[in-house]
Parts: C-alpha cells; structure tokens; sequence
C-alpha cells in the first residue's frame, strides 16, 4: 500500500462565501486565477482544466454543497476538496489536495512543489481577484 499525502490550506479571504463560491465554479472566474476549464458545480459533471506544461486533465465533480463544499477529482489520482465558511465580512477558505503518492517520485514531487504553490500563489490570486 502507496503512502499518500495532503496539502491542507487555511485562507481567509475579504470577499463574502457568495464571491468566493462564484471564483471558484464560474469558468471565466477560474481561469483568471489558476486553469482555464468547462467547471461547473454540478454533481457527476466531467470537465477537463487545461494546465500549463501538464495538458488537458480530466476532472470529474463528486460532492456540491451551493457556497460551502465543492469536490472534485483531478487527473484520476488527486481530490481537490474547497469548504467555504463565513467569518465576520469574509470567508474561510479551507483547501484539502489530497492523493499524492509518496512511493511516487513524481508524486513526491508534486506534493513538495505543490504546498507552496498553491499558499504562495494559486490561493492569493483567487483571494485578490473576488476581494
């Protein structure tokens, strides 16, 4: 059995759950800030987000709950699992990435590579654009 591990992010964003919901399910919203894509927060909705030097990977959305939870998978191996909660005049931003494959090293890799990514760059762009 392959070890596999998280990334966890906790991001506060200045913008209301509504605004968030909306950065992160509106196609034209998401590729502003990460990969462009047919997203749609619609339960069983395939969908493929076209990512610089990797290609087209095939999503599929598994859980929807309107302005709080939003699941998918990525690439087959990974879940991308966003929970929105309201705090004061803003939203919490709770991301979990998980399904990296340490025995991997390309899964090792892109979990290394990827924590930092997504607190230093991904999650601060989205949190800039609904602001």
């Amino acid at each position: 059995m392959s070890e596999t591990a998280t990334i966890t992010v906790d991001q506060f964003i200045a913008a209301p759950p509504a605004k968030v919901w909306h950065g992160i399910t509106d196609p034209e919203m998401h590729a502003r800030w990460w990969a462009p894509g047919d997203i749609a927060p619609v339960v069983g909705h395939r969908f493929h987000l076209e990512m610089p030097g990797w290609g087209s990977i095939p999503c599929e959305v598994v859980e929807v709950e309107p302005e709080q939870l939003f699941v998918y998978t990525f690439n087959g191996d990974w879940t991308l699992r966003w929970r929105l909660v309201a705090e004061g005049n803003g939203t919490r931003l709770l991301l979990e990435h998980s399904g990296f494959d340490l025995d991997d090293k390309r899964g090792r890799d892109a979990f290394e590579r990827m924590g930092p990514g997504w607190r230093e760059g991904v999650i601060p762009r989205l949190a800039a654009l609904v602001s």
